[in-house]
């Protein structure tokens, strides 16, 4: 979604699936939070660990070259809002990580599941809801579709 709604191409990854878009708090009183406040702390990098994992779920579609800089940003503009949830940069990096892999948001995998691939053919907005519930306990999904001029 991100590369049909933005000027700058996007570099796609030889094996096509969905990817993490995003991790921001949200607050049901007004707009979502954005680049809280922080106590200081000595800059913390990114655990190396979590990194090639990154680079699979939630790479900068842009650079490739460049995913640190990219998470950089999502961290201080969205990770920083989430405490006392979310105690550090790597906690917000874990957090993506188990909700991709451990709590069924691998949106590739569930559709996969239903036997919903990329390959061409045409799918109902229905039937991706139906797949997408089907695997997280009901949860409705927000889908949003985009046209391409042809």
């Amino acid at each position: 979604a991100v590369c049909n709604s933005h000027p700058t191409p996007c570099k796609d990854p030889p094996d096509k699936l969905f990817t993490v878009h995003g991790l921001w708090p949200s607050n049901v009183n007004g707009p979502d939070p954005e680049n809280c406040k922080v106590k200081p702390t000595p800059s913390q990098t990114i655990d190396t660990s979590l990194k090639p994992q990154l680079e699979i779920i939630w790479p900068n579609v842009f650079n490739r070259a460049d995913h640190e800089s990219f998470w950089q940003k999502q961290w201080d503009k969205h990770g920083t809002c989430g405490s006392p949830t979310i105690i550090d940069k790597n906690h917000y990096f874990q957090t993506v990580i188990r909700m991709y892999i451990t709590e069924k948001q691998n949106v590739s995998y569930i559709l996969s599941k239903a036997n919903i691939n990329p390959d061409g053919r045409g799918r109902t907005r229905k039937d991706i809801e139906i797949a997408i519930r089907n695997s997280t306990n009901d949860k409705e999904p927000k889908l949003k579709c985009q046209k391409k001029k042809k």
